[in-house]
């Protein structure tokens, strides 16, 4: 036996709550024809146009080289293009390209279905709070983390 159940741990019901949402996100873009790492990574770059690969996995939380492939497939499917910047040779700036922004539209609206949906079981305070409390677990948990300054 531990010397926690498993009904106990906060853990365990962020992890079902994000695996439900990931898994509803799936579905819900796979009309689309994008994952949920393409959608993240399309939404990103229409708010931040040239941005770097690395830049654009953090915002995605992913690893450098999982977004990579991300991009790979999305350049792939003339979804997105790869230019070098204008003065660092060695990086290359992402842009939506009008196919991807077709299909970003398509995929925002299925993904903002289900937000709304999710939100709409909360009162606006409700809301609020538990925006707050999981910003609350981020910081305890960062700082738990070993090696985080």
């Amino acid at each position: 036996m531990t010397s926690m159940p498993a009904s106990e741990r906060l853990g365990s019901h962020l992890k079902r709550a994000e695996q439900a949402l990931n898994a509803t996100k799936t579905a819900v873009l796979k009309p689309a024809g994008v994952t949920v790492a393409q959608y993240a990574a399309l939404l990103h770059l229409s708010d931040k146009p040239g941005i770097s690969a690395a830049a654009l996995a953090r915002l995605c939380g992913v690893t450098p080289p999982t977004m990579n492939t991300v991009l790979k497939n999305l350049q792939d499917r003339g979804l997105i293009a790869r230019t070098p910047h204008e003065w660092h040779k060695n990086i290359l700036e992402t842009r939506l390209t009008d196919e991807g922004r077709a299909v970003l539209a398509d995929a925002d609206a299925r993904a903002v279905r289900v937000e709304r949906a999710l939100a709409a079981e909360f009162t606006d305070q409700e809301r609020d709070a538990l925006a707050a409390l999981l910003a609350r677990c981020v910081s305890v948990l960062e700082e738990q983390r070993p090696g985080t300054p």
